[in-house]
């Protein structure tokens, strides 16, 4: 049976209604020989590298003997509960998933090279052995990780293998959207490898992180990078060099970092960008960036653009772009397919989620609770489109206090501090000090991207604590860019907006010191025969025909939205890109094969 005949005849699990077979076009194309091939770190690019995507074999294992010990094949990146995995078996808290493969004779690195196995994201506890010997373990399912191989190497038949534990919504870790019972705004559980696997090589010193930040008003760049061990010697072939490009490959100025730390791993210098192209979703430039140190070689990008909050004429502060007032024009983007669930089946398929919102007139997306793969960033940079990063949520997500009384009356505030661990589900200490690291980690891993605009802390108050704490914190990791604290409510004056969820009220708007936004709305629902994965509906009204929807959402943006801007609303994010299981209110339908909006 081939991949495609294998996706129209399978059926989800689900505790409470088994999902029907949905497929993307992308994921019907597929060749699992040539799976996400694309190079996977966009802001930092090497010449030689090995993509490891591709069939696995795999076992999962019960402790407490659910299920015998089922073993097979698995198209790695896609979770074993997606249906391009060729698996379909969700991974629960007591089960053991192990990946595994045999390295490619290439993988050895030539002489003076070492070999840096990299990870996009694994959910959520993940052991990595080579041959047997434990290379590294990494917890947390959002976030990439690497590891030097070299040493672990051997000149016979190499094994990697990947150990993987999930808790899914029964812990403190961090899950966004995910649970084992899905249903109406929570969906199907994953786990395992979900972003690409690959190796490059590098000479014996090497660059392990490089930061590219921005100065617009300076018209220069700050470049930092860490290196894994200090470049000893001065002489020209050990310098730490850059040199910035403009979009047509021209050298326009250069720069030589120098040590700014006791460990002497780290350098910086800054940059010219003299006569500067600004980037606006309009005008999406990008300049390149080289850097050399010793032997090694890589290469970046950046866009000069700063984000702001600042006084309008009247007085009204206003997100401003380049500093010029900047309406956002925002939808909600939770990143979930039907074939690959948090894993997009293609490049192309990330690509069209993001143009056909353009082409439906937003100029920004929020990415909901989801850390996704660096090159879906990287097309917002090139393409032009803003974006809003969530923190991912973790913590026990509390009903009613937590959501429906503050969703049903935006009007009415409940009024709780975030102090208060317990009610809003942060119970736990290691809990909360690992969603702190994650915050850290957060911006150390997409910092470099220029679309990101704005840090979503907490969303609706799920596992929200010590509010004011964290905006801190993140204003300390990143001063350039605006904080929207406490998205919906439990609000503490914190960050830079005012920022409300309102699905049933009319919309309202009360300017304050914070620039005035709607972080969620909308949300309205119309499931479209043939093309949903259950049929269940849910939403926040529901429209049986496709027409009624249509014009249902031209009024609710000619006649609450848009009046509201001159009175001070500075940005508005409807509820959602797509479809995703019961929650039937995207634009799209959740095979992207319908844009509910268009006029077929």
């Amino acid at each position: 049976m081939d991949l495609l005949s294998a996706l129209k005849s399978a059926h989800f699990f689900n505790h409470k209604r088994r999902l029907l077979p949905l497929t993307t076009t992308w994921g019907e194309s597929l060749d699992p020989e040539h799976v996400l091939e694309e190079y996977p770190r966009p802001q930092m690019v090497r010449e030689h590298f090995m993509i490891l995507n591709g069939y696995w074999d795999y076992t999962i294992i019960s402790k407490k003997k659910r299920h015998a010990p089922v073993s097979g094949k698995i198209l790695v990146p896609f979770s074993p509960e997606a249906p391009l995995s060729g698996v379909q078996q969700q991974i629960f808290p007591d089960d053991t998933l192990i990946c595994e493969r045999t390295l490619p004779d290439e993988i050895l690195p030539p002489y003076g090279k070492r070999c840096i196995l990299h990870f996009g994201a694994v959910d959520q506890q993940a052991s990595v052995r080579i041959n047997g010997r434990t290379v590294i373990e990494h917890t947390g399912g959002y976030l990439p990780f690497s590891v030097d191989i070299t040493d672990a190497l051997t000149e016979r038949s190499n094994i990697l293998s990947v150990s993987v534990r999930d808790q899914s919504d029964r812990s403190f870790h961090s899950t966004g959207k995910q649970k084992l019972k899905r249903g109406g705004m929570f969906y199907t559980a994953q786990s395992g490898i979900w972003q690409t696997v690959w190796a490059e090589w590098v000479p014996d010193i090497y660059i392990t992180e490089l930061h590219l930040t921005p100065q617009y008003d300076k018209e220069t760049v700050h470049v930092s990078l860490k290196l894994n061990r200090p470049v000893l010697a001065c002489r020209d072939q050990d310098a730490v060099v850059c040199h910035v490009l403009d979009a047509d490959g021209n050298i326009i100025s250069k720069g030589i970092c120098t040590n700014y730390s006791d460990s002497l791993c780290e350098y910086s210098c800054y940059c010219d960008v003299d006569q500067m192209e600004p980037w606006t979703p309009d005008h999406p430039y990008l300049y390149r960036l080289r850097v050399r140190a010793g032997k090694d070689e890589v290469t970046g990008y950046f866009a000069m653009r700063t984000y702001t909050i600042e006084k309008d004429s009247k007085g009204i502060s206003r997100f401003c772009l380049n500093h010029k007032p900047f309406f956002l024009n925002g939808i909600l983007d939770q990143g979930y397919w039907p074939d690959g669930l948090y894993t997009a089946p293609s490049d192309d398929a990330l690509i069209y989620d993001i143009t056909k919102m353009k082409e439906l007139g937003f100029n920004m997306l929020r990415k909901h609770v989801k850390i996704e793969t660096a090159r879906w960033y990287y097309h917002c940079d090139r393409l032009g489109m803003i974006v809003w990063q969530d923190m991912v949520n973790g913590g026990a997500y509390h009903a009613p206090i937590m959501t429906w009384i503050p969703a049903l009356f935006p009007k009415f505030k409940v009024r709780m501090s975030d102090k208060l661990h317990l009610p809003l589900g942060r119970r736990s200490i290691r809990g909360r000090e690992e969603f702190i690291q994650e915050c850290r980690d957060t911006v150390q891993a997409l910092g470099c991207f220029p679309c990101i605009s704005t840090w979503v802390i907490f969303n609706e108050g799920w596992g929200q604590f010590d509010s004011k704490k964290l905006t801190r914190l993140l204003r300390e990791l990143d001063p350039d860019r605006l904080i929207d604290s406490a998205s919906g409510w439990f609000d503490r004056g914190q960050g830079d907006f005012k920022s409300e969820h309102n699905y049933f009220d009319k919309q309202f708007v009360n300017p304050e010191r914070r620039a005035f936004v709607i972080s969620e709305y909308g949300g309205y629902a119309c499931q479209i025969k043939d093309h949903v994965s259950t049929r269940g509906v849910y939403g926040y009204k529901v429209f049986p025909a496709v027409s009624d929807f249509r014009g249902a959402f031209y009024r609710l943006m000619s006649e609450e939205i848009d009046p509201l801007i001159e009175k001070g609303l500075c940005g508005a994010i409807y509820t959602q890109v797509s479809d995703i299981e019961e929650e039937v209110n995207g634009l799209l339908t959740y095979d992207r094969k319908v844009c509910k909006l268009d006029r077929n």
